[in-house]
């Protein structure tokens, strides 16, 4: 077993354009196979050598080469290694094996406010969070107006930091660690943070030393960022590097197995429980299925599929023309549509036997998110129920690649844009229908 490295000083194998070198890099975190209840518990079996451990490797031989001005993103699920790596870089964290090489400084971005003391004022914790860095008194001297203004704390840079909310500690925390000249910038998770305007702030700057020639490490979960900063990505599993390429490539990949897994999930969840069913039951919905365009079934859209939702039914007595019905709401409860036969103009006959009542959306409106079906069954007066499934059916609208530049609110309303310049004769105005994507334009 190779002894773990941690170096400045490049490797003698290495490529001179190349700022990170990690040689099969593993992290093992030993986990208590047991839990104890108290600490004096812990140490008497620990003293008589009777705690068990779990090995859980976070990285598992990661053999990577980062070249100098390269903007490399990292993704993948939680628990995938991603922030163990960005540690072991940073010298945060020693590898249990492997060989970590960096040349230059780093600034890494791990964490706001790590390094902050709340009964301290923003001044003293700008200097305490300076020399956590490696600055010097003088140094945080002629950079503390600058962190000021970039924060815009204004007065409150003199007030004890508990009295602080949490988007002003991530300004200030930002404004500290990026007063630098790195060569290598390591940023996780911190561009989620803070209000809109600061989180525009944040990546002006972070574009600003990608412009400088910084080598920068990305992880996000914001898969449409890395496609726009990244030139690089890298898609970690299980601490293992499943893909390495160019950003748009590995992130399609990395999408595939997305949906994959969602549909899988979601279709395991299909069905209501006894809680969220009731009814006297004279129509009884037996089986509900999400079908895409084609006639296959589906839990996973993009906004503008098709979605048909498929009610088949039994009757358990002749029913005179019964109402269907269907119920759409996203995830925080809130009611988006609620069509039926009946508002439609659609007047079944009699019911008997079994039978199959649809519902078709050709061009799906709604924007990414997860969403809940309900379905229902009931006379037309509505004065009782005969079957109801309380959002017992979930799907989920994703947006690939960035096909439908929407991001707010609901659903695309399919509206076009128009400019007419007053001096401009009526001819020459300028439309823009918009990107359209089967037949929905948003």
């Amino acid at each position: 077993m190779s002894l773990p490295t941690v170096s400045n000083v490049p490797s003698p194998a290495r490529s001179s354009a190349n700022v990170i070198r990690l040689g099969q890099v593993s992290v093992r975190y030993r986990l208590p196979h047991e839990r104890y209840a108290t600490l004096k518990e812990h140490t008497i079996r620990w003293l008589q050598r009777r705690v068990q451990y779990d090995d859980f490797w976070a990285l598992k031989d990661v053999d990577v080469d980062i070249a100098q001005g390269q903007v490399l993103g990292i993704i993948g699920r939680n628990g995938a290694g991603k922030s163990t790596l960005l540690k072991v870089i940073s010298r945060v964290l020693r590898p249990t094996r492997g060989h970590v090489w960096v040349r230059g400084r780093v600034a890494p971005l791990l964490e706001f406010g790590a390094g902050f003391h709340p009964e301290l004022t923003g001044r003293e914790n700008v200097f305490l969070n300076g020399a956590i860095l490696g600055f010097s008194h003088a140094e945080m001297e002629r950079k503390f107006q600058r962190i000021v203004d970039f924060a815009e704390l204004g007065d409150f840079i003199d007030a004890p930091l508990r009295t602080y909310s949490s988007g002003m500690v991530a300004r200030l925390g930002f404004a500290v660690a990026t007063d630098v000249e790195p060569n290598v910038l390591i940023v996780d998770e911190v561009l989620s943070v803070g209000d809109p305007a600061f989180q525009r702030k944040s990546i002006e700057r972070i574009q600003s030393f990608r412009a400088a020639g910084t080598t920068i490490l990305l992880v996000t979960h914001s898969l449409e960022t890395v496609q726009r900063m990244c030139d690089r990505v890298i898609w970690l599993d299980h601490g293992v590097v499943v893909a390495d390429g160019m950003a748009e490539t590995v992130v399609q990949e990395y999408r595939n197995q997305m949906v994959g897994s969602e549909s899988i999930r979601l279709a395991k969840a299909v069905g209501p429980t006894e809680s969220q069913r009731w009814g006297d039951r004279q129509v009884e919905i037996i089986q509900v299925r999400l079908l895409d365009g084609q006639g296959e079934e589906q839990t996973v859209f993009e906004t503008g599929d098709s979605l048909v939702v498929q009610m088949d039914y039994e009757t358990n007595t002749p029913v005179p023309s019964p109402v269907f019905g269907i119920g759409i709401h996203r995830h925080d409860g809130l009611h988006i549509s609620g069509p039926n036969t009946d508002f439609a103009g659609l007047e079944l006959p009699e019911l008997k036997g079994t039978g199959c009542v649809t519902f078709r959306v050709p061009n799906l409106p709604l924007l990414d998110g997860l969403y809940y079906i309900s379905v229902a069954v009931h006379p037309k007066d509505g004065l009782v129920m005969h079957d109801f499934h309380d959002r017992a059916y979930t799907f989920r609208v994703i947006n690939v690649n960035g096909k439908v530049k929407e991001q707010y609110g609901l659903f695309s309303l399919g509206g076009t844009w128009k400019h007419t310049p007053s001096w401009s004769a009526p001819s020459t105005a300028l439309e823009a229908p918009g990107s359209s994507r089967n037949g929905l334009h948003v």
